[in-house]
């Protein structure tokens, strides 16, 4: 794995420096951002497969460029009626399969069983989020490779989007006019040279680039495993140096950070929610895993510190935290690594491309990184499930996302863009009631980076912090409080009642 890593920072220093990281473009200045009023809802019979929601919704966000997806799990009719919806936002590089896995074990479904129109966002680049005036069939960044190990880190291309006949579309399209994209931007003249660029430049590489995914690695005793297949199929780079181009293109698209999540991915969702199933009170319900719940942190803290409402009724946060330091959390192990990922320029990791190259020794004998389980679930999830989450619900991160994030563990914990505001600090200002959950065994956010250095700082009257695992087991790990096999009866009903109760309120 580690070597994987190393090999797509090695080649990262072969492109030409337009095609590295760049500085992230400032967040939009508007006091509001506001939601272009148009049904953005797709038709039923081109929602694709691989979302298992009754609904799929598109959120335009036209100054990034990128159309976010919502996925809507509608109430039963004989469900008792809520009165808020409720938001779920997962983790860094994930998508919305990790909140409905199995209908066995469906975090979403769940909870709109229970009665709450439930909706989990997609961020820019994750799932089936888009760039707006792109046809839905691109391949995000390193698709392509993941498909060529039989298997796919994002979700497939699908049929273009389509709005719902007879909906007003003026809105939308005035949102995106004189929006165009990087490779419609290109003159005829830009995207030769461009190209001939960049055949050059991998022609002068191409023997070095073959010697390096090539390379052969030690795994055990006597026997030696090659790295197949290779990590850039660089003569199909060359025969289809449209789509490459388009690709590199894309990249340039993956520049945002945590700041771009806070202030413009998930207010816009929470606008578009608020519009479509108008609450009395305009207020939402929101849980959070892992980075989703250091969102909802940071919304909190944000807003108390501005004297503002934040929008919330109440909040659920599940293993996280704004601040890693006096904690075990197995990330420390990854911070030696930000300053290369600086000084090399490297754009982006891909995750799901990773980890897709990384399962075959994870699932199959001799197991070698069997180990790599345990950073999703203690407990025994079904391989055939474990593998289905590694293999379909990470993409791509923008490293501009990784290097913020990982503030984090640095002295006063999380801050924003510019560092000047940490988001710990001003959370005691919220007025809104909290219950954190975290998980006995996880090694990414252990349960004293939940209570010691966030639940703490929280006004005792609105939090509430519950630990879930016990001695002789059920024990949980990052993943298992979402969709371990004891969730649904130990942790679902456990975080629905403090739902309701706060929905009631």
């Amino acid at each position: 794995m580690a070597l994987l890593n190393l090999d797509l920072v090695y080649f990262s220093n072969f492109l030409p420096s337009r095609f590295r990281s760049r500085r992230q473009p400032p967040l939009s200045t508007a006091p509001r951002l506001k939601v272009p009023v148009v049904a953005a809802m797709e038709a039923p019979r081109n929602k694709p497969s691989v979302c298992t929601a009754d609904e799929l919704h598109r959120v335009p966000l036209a100054d990034s460029g990128w159309s976010l997806a919502l996925w809507r799990y509608i109430p039963p009719p004989k469900a008792e009626r809520r009165n808020h919806p409720l938001l779920l936002l997962s983790g860094i590089g994930t998508n919305a399969i990790g909140f409905d896995l199995t209908p066995e074990s469906s975090f979403a479904r769940f909870l709109s069983n229970q009665g709450f129109d439930t909706w989990i966002l997609e961020l820019r680049g994750a799932g089936l989020s888009t760039i707006i005036g792109e046809s839905r069939e691109f391949k995000k960044p390193f698709n392509a490779m993941s498909d060529q190990i039989e298997t796919n880190g994002v979700f497939p291309p699908e049929a273009p989007s389509t709005i719902i006949p007879g909906a007003p579309t003026e809105t939308f399209v005035s949102s995106v006019k004189g929006k165009r994209m990087l490779v419609e931007s290109h003159d005829s003249q830009r995207q030769s040279a461009s190209m001939l660029k960049l055949l050059g430049v991998f022609e002068a590489r191409q023997s070095q680039i073959r010697d390096l995914s090539g390379r052969r690695i030690n795994i055990i005793g006597e026997g030696q495993w090659m790295i197949s297949p290779p990590l850039f199929d660089l003569q199909g780079f060359i025969a289809q140096l449209d789509d490459f181009q388009e690709q590199l293109d894309l990249i340039l698209k993956y520049n945002w950070d945590f700041d771009h999540y806070l202030k413009e991915d998930v207010p816009a969702a929470m606008e578009y929610i608020r519009t479509l199933c108008k609450p009395n009170d305009g207020k939402l319900l929101a849980i959070g895993h892992s980075m989703g719940g250091i969102l909802l942190y940071a919304m909190l803290s944000q807003y108390g510190f501005e004297g503002k409402d934040s929008g919330l009724a109440s909040v659920v946060t599940l293993a996280s935290s704004l601040d890693y330091r006096s904690s075990k959390s197995l990330l420390k192990l990854l911070l030696p690594l930000a300053d290369p990922v600086q000084a090399l320029n490297v754009s982006f990791i891909p995750l799901g491309a990773l980890l897709a190259a990384a399962h075959p020794l994870m699932f199959r004998p001799p197991y070698v990184l069997s180990w790599l389980a345990a950073l999703f679930s203690a407990q025994k999830i079904h391989p055939e499930l474990l593998e289905k989450l590694v293999l379909n619900n990470f993409g791509t991160i923008p490293s501009n996302l990784l290097l913020h994030l990982a503030t984090a563990f640095e002295e006063g914990g999380l801050r924003d863009r510019i560092g000047t505001f940490f988001y710990k600090h001003h959370l005691r200002k919220s007025n809104v009631p909290v219950l954190a959950i975290a998980g006995d065994r996880d090694i990414i956010c252990p349960p004293e980076a939940v209570y010691a250095e966030t639940v703490k700082v929280i006004p005792g009257n609105l939090v509430t912090y519950k630990v879930f695992g016990e001695p002789d087991g059920p024990h949980y790990g990052h993943y298992d409080i979402v969709g371990g096999p004891s969730a649904p009866e130990q942790v679902y009903p456990y975080l629905s009642k403090f739902l309701i109760r706060h929905d009631m309120a």
